[in-house]
């Protein structure tokens, strides 16, 4: 346990010098307070928390890490995010793969520069299209290897922009049997 801490620690002072923090792989369940304790002087442009078990990120990381503009929450078991994230006004790229969301954040669609969603291996089932075919910022958007119903699959494939990203439809087993 102690090496861990150590481990975090040392990252944390790196990122003091390179204004980016990789607390990738370190087991964490959450951000720990001291990371936002030590990183208080420091404008964070990268945080890269992925291949860790964290759940959840609370409201304050938004406010402690305000511009930050590349954010990895991949390998996680995130099923959401906090409406906060949506403050993060020089936020470009966001990566949630790998992670049991269900449903698209809604938070992606109000971050002002946000252009970039990797979102491909999660459970999503629910999507807003028309919001994100809104969504001012939006370029890319990968929702690869998610279980998204057929006539939302459809739409998402008519998108000229954002340009999205899905995996080819696997037909349902009652749909084999049907004669056209």
């Amino acid at each position: 346990m102690a090496l861990a801490v150590t481990r975090v620690i040392l990252k944390c002072e790196d990122a003091q010098k390179t204004q980016i923090l990789d607390l990738s792989e370190c087991q964490l369940m959450q951000v720990p307070d001291a990371v936002y304790h030590l990183m208080r002087h420091t404008e964070l442009k990268s945080c890269d928390l992925s291949g860790n078990v964290i759940t959840k990120i609370p409201p304050k990381f938004a406010v402690k890490f305000s511009l930050i503009t590349d954010l990895n929450l991949s390998n996680n078991q995130m099923a959401k995010l906090p409406d906060e994230l949506c403050t993060l006004a020089c936020l470009e790229r966001l990566d949630i793969s790998h992670n049991s969301f269900v449903a698209l954040p809604h938070i992606t669609f109000q971050c002002p520069s946000l252009h970039t969603l990797l979102a491909h291996h999660n459970q999503i089932i629910e999507i807003d299209v028309d919001r994100l075919a809104r969504s001012r910022a939006l370029e890319y958007v990968d929702l690869s290897d998610n279980p998204i119903p057929p006539r939302m699959h459809d739409e998402l494939k008519k998108l000229s922009r954002p340009a999205v990203t899905v995996s080819e439809r696997q037909k349902e087993d009652w749909e084999e049997d049907l004669i056209l």
